[in-house]
């Protein structure tokens, strides 16, 4: 059975850094892509990055690009993204979530885990 386990949310302040990880059990290998979300309160959830299993540039939204780092250790199944000069905006609820193939929507998700940023 595929899970996906978030970890290494919690509270920092503006500026600061954090990192989370999402451990994947139940056939990783398979995962054509994995990728993080990110839900504030009251909002959509939003797309953050993206990491392919075959390689290639990991794919960032705007709002995070040059703060932002998706990256993987595939001994470990674990794909990472680190989070440098956090602000408030980037308080939310983040998630991971994994395809299969590179069509169609995302066939797995994580619980979430929450990363909250205080002024």
């Amino acid at each position: 059975q595929v899970q996906l386990v978030e970890s290494g949310g919690g509270l920092v302040q503006a500026g600061g850094s954090l990192r989370l990880s999402c451990a994947a059990s139940g056939r990783p290998s398979s995962f054509y892509l994995i990728s993080w979300f990110r839900q504030a309160p009251g909002k959509e959830r939003d797309f953050v990055a993206s990491i392919a299993r075959s390689g290639g540039s990991p794919d960032y939204a705007n709002s995070v690009k040059g703060r932002f780092t998706i990256f993987r250790d595939s001994a470990k199944n674990t794909v990472y993204l680190q989070m440098n000069s956090l602000n408030v905006e980037d308080t939310a609820v983040y998630y991971c979530a994994a395809k299969m193939s590179p069509f169609g929507s995302y066939n797995y998700w994580g619980q979430g885990t929450q990363v909250t940023v205080s002024s």
